[in-house]
């Protein structure tokens, strides 16, 4: 069963045609562990929420409020508890393509809804891999943010410290959209402002040396998503994987698995012999209220000195990249060994909340019959730095949406600008232009190339004396000429580390565009301009430096 419930299909489509805003004639899904106004929050358990919500949780609201249209609620791992999409007691969520095989979870019914087309964009949680492994068993994109930039209110918390609101679309443009109108709101942590906007053309990413648990052909299909993402400029080095994996497994063979019980256990507890409750997620909630709070406090330590050593791996690194999940297992698979096949499927996620890193799944290919997908992870409020380099490999799947589905939408911006991350768009007419020697500062500052522009006809540009060569912007006005440059966008944290760090004749300041808009702009010290040679008549650093008769 994918829905829990769902709106009049008249109700709907009175709204998708009222609809206003950038969302406007997306239908969202919504796991039913997150609050939507007019239905019960149960968690995929009926004892635990009886009353409908009159209120929907941010995450709800600010989709709405752009125009999404809810469609319905959907089925869960119970207490988005289990990464299989079997524990419910509504009956488990099957893959979309192949009914004998699991959908992932805890966020299945999400996932499904939107691979079969029935939801355009779905929100799922994740704590231990719930927005990312049902992601990647159903071949669509997962985005799991940051922690703490998406609200959690209104959520029924699994492990209160480490849960993040995910999304869940067909495409990355989509997903992206949803989650720059999802993410943000006073209750939520404020972007930094030195965060990156993009990835570095040759970015440097991380892969484990050894891939334990891949079912066979998986290793292959990861080898194939690295030798895209070198072809495409970047450098993917091995590093060690021990602490990561050992992360992982703290996540539940430890004391960590307490929160879980903070959670939801007294309620667990007071109906373990209610029929409502999945006996495999009973299980493990009502024992996790034995560990000692001694027991927490070791585990914490181990798990910070976990984290540190990891971190450190990634020294140097822009990104991980790793398998979104080991296999796929089949439903009878599951059922034969559910808990033992479920921290499997944690093996290249349960680390990741842990450690406060951002991720993105995307598709990656098939294996046989079954979707394979990586996962591109970054540091904390790395997000736009891992979006770009997940659009980088993602090789998306045969759709099995319906026809009628909403097409894909392209991002205008990557998501965590739309979500607040505060930015500027910077104009480069000499050595910091795409290919030219000095580029590279503004790929690792995390800045974006927006691509080329011209200034309003009111400048003079000159070939100052330095070295290396650069030119000298200056407004001149009446009697000046369209220079041609490039725009990159760049947080206002870079960008002032940026302008600190600016060598002499060199300075910022404002620039007028041919458009009539204002941006900052490289310009020089007058004295250096005039010292320079004036080469206003070529129109454009690159076009002088093309002239063989330059004479320099």
């Amino acid at each position: 069963m994918i829905w829990l419930g769902l709106r009049p299909a008249d109700e709907v489509a009175a709204d998708l045609a009222a609809s206003r805003g950038p969302l406007a004639g997306l239908r969202l899904a919504v796991k039913n562990n997150v609050d939507v106004a007019g239905f019960a929050t149960t968690a995929a358990c009926p004892a635990f929420g009886a009353e409908p919500m009159d209120v929907d949780a941010p995450a709800v609201a600010r989709l709405r409020s752009a125009g999404a249209t809810v469609v319905g609620v959907t089925n869960l791992d119970q207490f988005a508890t289990g990464l299989v999409g079997q524990r419910s007691p509504h009956g488990g969520v099957p893959d979309a393509r192949r009914p004998d095989y699991i959908s992932g979870g805890s966020s299945s019914g999400s996932a499904v809804a939107v691979a079969l087309g029935q939801a355009d964009i779905a929100i799922g949680t994740d704590t231990a891999g719930s927005g990312r492994i049902p992601a990647a068993f159903q071949g669509i994109v997962g985005i799991k943010p940051t922690l703490g930039v998406v609200s959690t209110a209104g959520v029924v918390p699994a492990c209160r410290s480490w849960d993040a609101v995910t999304i869940f679309a067909r495409d990355l443009g989509t997903a992206s959209l949803a989650m720059g109108f999802m993410a943000g709101g006073p209750d939520t942590r404020p972007w930094p402002g030195d965060a990156p906007v993009a990835a570095p053309f040759r970015a440097r990413i991380a892969v484990s040396a050894k891939l334990p648990g891949l079912s066979p052909g998986w290793d292959t299909a990861f080898a194939e998503a690295i030798e895209r993402l070198r072809a495409d400029g970047c450098l993917v080095e091995e590093i060690p994987f021990d602490t990561f994996l050992a992360a992982a497994r703290l996540l539940y063979d430890g004391a960590l698995v307490a929160e879980r019980h903070a959670a939801v256990g007294s309620f667990v507890d007071a109906h373990l012999d209610d029929s409502a409750l999945d006996p495999t997620v009973a299980a493990i909630i009502h024992k996790a209220g034995q560990h000692t709070a001694s027991a927490l406090v070791q585990d914490l330590a181990q798990l910070e000195s976990l984290k540190q050593a990891s971190l450190a791996l990634l020294d140097g690194f822009d990104a991980l990249l790793v398998p979104t999940a080991p296999g796929h297992p089949s439903i009878a698979e599951v059922a034969a060994d559910p808990v033992g096949v479920n921290s499997w499927l944690g093996t290249y996620t349960n680390f990741c909340n842990l450690f406060d890193l951002c991720a993105v799944a995307v598709p990656s290919g098939t294996v046989g019959e079954a979707q394979f997908g990586v996962t591109v992870l970054a540091r904390p409020f790395h997000d736009a730095l891992a979006l770009d380099l997940a659009g980088r490999v993602l090789l998306a799947p045969s759709p099995v949406a319906a026809p009628e589905s909403a097409p894909p939408r392209p991002a205008p911006v990557p998501w965590p600008v739309a979500a607040g991350l505060p930015v500027e768009r910077l104009l480069v007419v000499g050595a910091h232009l795409k290919g030219q020697p000095l580029s590279g500062e503004l790929e690792r500052l995390g800045a974006r190339w927006l691509g080329p522009v011209t200034t309003a006809s009111v400048h003079a540009l000159s070939a100052l004396d330095t070295t290396p060569p650069k030119p000298g912007l200056e407004r001149i006005g009446p009697g000046g000429v369209a220079v041609e440059g490039e725009l990159w966008e760049v947080s206002v944290g870079a960008l002032g580390r940026f302008l600190a760090a600016l060598p002499a004749p060199m300075n910022l300041g404002r620039v007028e565009l041919a458009d009539g808009s204002w941006v900052v702009g490289f310009g020089a010290a007058a004295e250096a301009v005039r010292a320079g040679k004036d080469i206003s008549e070529f129109g454009g650093w690159k076009a002088w430096l093309g002239n063989a008769d330059r004479n320099d």
